[in-house]
């Protein structure tokens, strides 16, 4: 009887439905890829680089994808299309326990991939960018830190199934789990939009006339504009280096057991640095509503540097190890947390999904590259400590980029473009 009684705002269980769905998915199938890795090639005698070259077939089929996967949020049920993704992506991830070959990883790389631009790249920054107008950047380190929560449970177990019971029926475990999580949280929590709820986003009401610019869809820049400005490749390289240094972390496990760790110690790292993911990401995005993404993103590249120097140095000592590694994976949180909000501080969101999805071009083209690079650099020098090296340099790159993209930004804001 009582209407005015506050209500919980819709946006709220969209948001849940995104954490559960990115953390259940990033932590039961994305970053737990790198703990199967060893055991998989001492089993079935494949060298690193050979296997590893599965991820750089995702990253160029994300490339191509991400345009395509854009366009299709915009015209088909979201709800469809996160199911069907999440079939593709934790189907293929369970599918690889069946396999022989490399070649079953290569050919299962390619709908994994597809359905993964889906469930963990392009559906939580544009859904949030539709229903929150206030909390943007706590709402986006929410479904990031998700997969930091998720992470924590989900490879520690990993670690030790495929200890007790082999890899191959962890991947299967991996894969169902996640699907029998995912697809009801999709059916009940996820909107693409208020309107379908007879709703406004949260805050919309609240928003003031001084802070409109960033909030409001009809701002900003086009993206016409923005893809033919510095800003705009600063970004695209940002995307690409931040990727390159957190695509690491599929590495951590096989560096872990190549230094004389064993697969339950390995996954329990995992856990660390999905400890650190999670803290990274509320951090990130707390930081960023109080100091702005440019100047959280320079801390978080700055504060890497740490994890770089502990590696490098005393790897062997557990303690330290863990350490390194969990703050390893709270620097890494920044690729998902201060991504979308780096393009939104850059561009605004007038046209935010179709300058997002291409700038994270620089993402899958980080894979192609990076992933399998680090694999056959392993599988060469026996070795960690180069790629450890150019991880550090990358680093320091990326702070100059961004000096490089909010430059390009006050020049496009000048010359009238952000409207």
């Amino acid at each position: 009887m009582n209407h005015n009684k506050k209500k919980i705002h819709f946006a709220w269980w969209v948001l849940l439905g995104l954490a559960l769905m990115v953390g259940v998915a990033k932590g039961g199938v994305m970053t737990a890829g790198g703990l199967f890795l060893t055991p998989v090639t001492e089993d079935l005698g494949i060298g690193m680089g050979s296997l590893s070259l599965y991820f750089s077939i995702s990253s160029i089929v994300t490339m191509i994808f991400l345009p395509i996967a854009g366009k299709m949020m915009g015209k088909y049920d979201i709800r469809l299309l996160l199911i069907g993704g999440v079939i593709l992506q934790a189907g293929s991830f369970a599918m690889f326990g069946l396999m022989n070959s490399v070649w079953g990883w290569y050919l299962f790389s390619i709908p994994m991939a597809i359905g993964s631009i889906f469930v963990t790249q392009m559906a939580a920054p544009v859904l949030i960018n539709n229903w929150f107008k206030k909390h943007n950047g706590l709402a986006v380190g929410i479904t990031v830190a998700s997969g930091g929560i998720f992470g924590a449970i989900l490879q520690p177990m990993a670690g030790n199934l495929i200890a007790s019971d082999g890899w191959r029926y962890t991947y299967i475990f991996l894969g169902v789990l996640v699907m029998a999580v995912v697809i009801p949280t999709v059916i009940l929590t996820i909107r693409m939009a208020p309107g379908q709820k007879g709703l406004q986003a949260l805050g919309a009401d609240e928003v003031t006339d001084e802070n409109k610019t960033q909030a409001t869809p009809a701002q900003g820049i086009a993206a016409a504009v923005a893809r033919k400005s510095t800003a705009f490749y600063a970004l695209l390289l940002f995307f690409f280096f931040i990727t390159s240094i957190g695509s690491f972390g599929q590495y951590v496990a096989p560096f872990a057991m190549g230094i004389g760790y064993d697969v339950t110690f390995a996954g329990s790292t995992m856990g660390g640095w999905s400890i650190g993911v999670m803290i990274g990401a509320l951090a990130f995005g707390a930081l960023s509503d109080k100091i702005g993404a440019r100047n959280t993103a320079i801390f978080a590249m700055a504060l890497g540097l740490v994890p770089i120097a502990l590696l490098t140095t005393v790897p062997e000592n557990p303690i330290i190890f863990n350490i390194a590694i969990a703050i390893f994976g709270f620097v890494v949180a920044s690729i998902g947390t201060l991504g979308p909000l780096l393009t939104t501080a850059l561009f605004g969101n007038k046209e935010y999904a179709q300058i997002y999805s291409s700038a994270v071009i620089g993402l899958a083209v980080a894979g192609i590259v990076a992933l399998p690079a680090y694999g056959f650099i392993a599988q060469l020098t026996g070795s960690y400590s180069s790629i450890l090296y150019a991880v550090g340099v990358m680093l320091i790159v990326n702070i100059v980029l961004l000096v490089i993209a909010f430059n390009g930004k006050k020049k496009l804001v000048e010359a009238g473009q952000w409207n």
